[in-house]
């Protein structure tokens, strides 16, 4: 039999059948010594192949194989430094959550989605959510934010789910689509994803005042059915999105801004670090890039994975 994957707890799997009822299904053993190099070989939105059998008077299902998949979104495993961790697969849409304060999301955060984005050719669009809530002063750097990864060439989209602002756009955005949404742990997806389709009444918590943080109030990835057609998967608070299995020559190319002009520096295998006549250093310098960019694009290539997860809540 065959379904698609809509909750992994990291040993059952809740899978949905072609029609429409679910099963709970454990993972053949072999697949975690198949050379995948990941915490979770199996991942939200994977189509699986499965057999039913009887346990314990129960039915339950076998994954037996994991079908090609369209794309999937990895981040570094926080526990295991040389692992990954599938968050999600076959993706149309990854929605990246950003606010300016309770959390806090530092540019280097939101870079290190866009890379892993690009590396593995999903599309991502940034929200900018809790718009609401920013005084004026704020709402000049999210508008500043938003002129600077608009420039390079995302989609961005200013939303509150407290006011209804934009709900209805973001709506029509992932009608009939599998979208992710993705950030820290008290941005707010649970409350969007609850504004988008109030009848499934996610889990939501109040920021931590002690920490200006999110309390973790989604433990595993898990996907959901809208009533107006499409999936939106509700993931975990990351803390860090540490970046794998890039090689140096290949990071530059993740950011749309280097790419562009990267032929024009003297060295075909410019790194954009201390070679001369390099194209990309003379466009930040000139500020036709930005400097938080190419700062995200040093920290990345130099492996400084330990900022990404302390900075991230940075007081």
């Amino acid at each position: 039999m065959e379904g698609t994957v809509y909750k992994s707890t990291g040993s059952w799997y809740y899978v949905k059948n072609p029609d429409g009822s679910f099963i709970n299904c454990r993972i053949k053993g072999r697949f975690r010594i198949q050379g995948i190099k990941s915490t979770n070989p199996v991942a939200v939105g994977d189509v699986v192949e499965f057999e039913v059998q009887d346990m314990a008077g129960e039915q339950v299902g076998v994954i037996t194989d994991i079908k090609d998949r369209k794309n999937y979104i990895v981040r570094k495993s926080v526990n295991l430094s040389k692992r990954t961790h599938i968050i999600a697969s076959n993706v149309d849409l990854a929605f990246m959550l950003v606010t300016l304060k309770d959390p806090v999301t530092f540019t280097d955060f939101v870079d290190r989605f866009l890379v892993t984005c690009e590396a593995y050719h999903v599309t991502p669009i940034l929200v900018f959510n809790k718009i609401d809530q920013y005084t004026n002063e704020e709402l000049v750097l999210v508008r500043d934010l938003i002129e600077l990864y608009s420039r390079i060439g995302y989609q961005t989209l200013e939303v509150s789910a407290a006011t209804g602002k934009n709900v209805a756009v973001l709506k029509s955005m992932i009608k009939g689509k599998t979208s992710i949404f993705s950030g820290h742990s008290g941005v707010g997806k649970s409350t969007l994803v609850n504004a988008l389709e109030p009848g499934l009444n996610l889990k939501t918590a109040a920021i931590s005042q002690q920490h200006k943080q999110g309390q973790h109030t989604t433990t595993f990835a898990e996907m959901f059915d809208l009533s107006f057609s499409g999936q939106i998967i509700d993931t975990p608070g990351i803390k860090g999105f540490g970046i794998v299995d890039m090689e140096n020559s290949e990071i530059g190319d993740y950011f749309p801004e280097f790419f562009a002009i990267k032929g024009e520096c003297k060295f075909h295998n410019c790194l954009h670090l201390d070679e001369p006549k390099c194209s990309v250093k003379r466009a930040v310098e000139e500020g036709t890039i930005a400097w938080s960019r190419y700062k995200s694009y040093l920290q990345i290539i130099q492996g400084e994975d330990e900022n990404y997860r302390t900075d991230s809540y940075a007081e």
